[in-house]
């Protein structure tokens, strides 16, 4: 096959992206530091820039003194040039988000769901949009993209095909049902682990390294496999099925079908039912609320005065901890961040005991380059990170990704 030709479109394209995201993550800078970060020509960075800023994407920020010279003028991403949508389908409910174009929240709705009907869900996710966009005062035609993080795999194409067989869901393509329900944004969906992923690699505990994993452990469990600062996907985009990995052979069942994967033993639904069965039927249920986040919440604080749910956090951490010794023997990363409401409050509470089952289990050389870190992002993690696809979209293209008005997310 004949290599690709490179046009002098492809260069100019490749310098606007260049220097856009360079401001994006370490603006505001000057005209000299955009050349010396970039690695373009002083002229180069003076024509597209002026480009950027006739465009409305990028913003005089102040100015800063120079060496004897007259100040430097500071530019950055103009926050206001566009909005963009982030929403979280979970296992119990969607969380829609919407940002300016700096990531600065302008308003949040978050909805109790059954995940079930694929319909259900692409209406309730257009309609929550509108009203969120609608709530906030923000024009419709403002938002550059809606992207939406959603449990099991996603088959990237022409259209993305969601497989999550743990709600029911087999080759669901939900960007043609929220357009069926009204949604006329462009469109980015992808697996709800790889979106945190982008996250805590943008602005979080992954910031800085090249090869990380970042660990999603809620009701399910995933992984997002950063290699060379580029997300690992696999053949049919289904890589980081991390939950799915068998840790007790003939172990305990799966929401999957399987038996003895890791999702089983650590994933909040199988922490909470491994205590069940462990306390006994005469043992008082120590677990309030109805909510597998506050029931967690009060297993962790039982543990100071119940030796079943002691035992069982004990066994959680070994259990993640072999785990992740998995992580780091396939992938030798410098760094995994942990991550995910349940990962965060394992987190809080057996980090060292993780960490020693991670050491146990890990071989030692790997194990020696690599961190252990808890992420910085919270409940809003998947949301957050699913808003980045769309400016992921930009920030690669620079130009308006609402033209065209359908795309598939790219993670980089």
């Amino acid at each position: 096959m004949a290599p690709k030709r490179t046009t002098v479109r492809d260069l100019r394209r490749q310098n606007r992206s260049t220097l856009l995201s360079t401001l994006f993550f370490d603006g505001p800078l000057s005209r000299y530091e955009l050349s010396g970060l970039s690695g373009l020509s002083a002229a180069t960075v003076s024509n597209v820039t002026a480009e950027l800023v006739e465009d409305g994407l990028v913003v005089e920020a102040g100015s800063v003194d120079s060496d004897g010279g007259r100040p430097r003028v500071l530019l950055r991403v103009n926050p206001a040039f566009g909005h963009v949508v982030g929403v979280d389908v979970g296992e119990t409910g969607v969380k829609v988000e919407l940002f300016d174009l700096g990531l600065r929240q302008l308003g949040a709705a978050d909805h109790a769901l059954s995940v079930g009907s694929p319909g259900a869900v692409a209406s309730l996710i257009a309609s929550s949009v509108r009203d969120v966009v609608a709530a906030a005062g923000v024009p419709g035609s403002t938002v550059l993209g809606v992207g939406i993080g959603v449990p099991g795999t996603v088959e990237q194409g022409a259209t993305a095909v969601v497989h999550a067989p743990t709600i029911g869901w087999d080759a669901v393509r939900l960007e043609e049902l929220i357009r069926s329900a009204g949604g006329t944004w462009p469109l980015y969906v992808e697996n709800g682990a790889k979106t945190q992923g982008q996250a805590e690699m943008w602005f979080g505990a992954g910031r800085g390294a090249r090869h990380v994993v970042i660990a999603l452990i809620g009701s399910g469990v995933g992984a997002a496999v950063v290699a060379d600062g580029d997300v690992y996907r696999g053949a049919t985009s289904s890589a980081g099925e991390w939950g799915h990995t068998t840790i007790v052979y003939g172990g305990r069942p799966c929401r999957c079908g399987a038996l003895g994967c890791l999702e089983a033993y650590v994933g909040a639904e199988g922490i909470l039912d491994r205590y069940r069965k462990a306390r006994g039927r005469s043992a008082p249920d120590l677990l309030a609320g109805d909510d597998e986040q506050s029931a967690v919440a009060a297993l962790i604080a039982a543990a100071a005065h119940s030796k079943t749910a002691a035992r069982v956090l004990e066994e959680t951490a070994g259990y993640l901890g072999a785990g992740i010794a998995n992580l780091v023997n396939l992938f030798n990363p410098e760094r995994i961040v942990l991550g995910g409401w349940a990962g965060l409050a394992l987190g809080a509470h057996q980090l060292d005991a993780i960490v020693a089952a991670t050491r146990a289990h890990a071989l030692r050389h790997p194990y020696d380059q690599t961190t252990l870190t808890v992420g910085h992002f919270g409940p809003d993690a998947v949301a957050v990170g699913a808003a980045t696809l769309p400016v992921a979209a930009l920030l690669e293209g620079a130009a308006d990704p609402r033209k065209p008005a359908t795309r598939t997310a790219d993670i980089a």
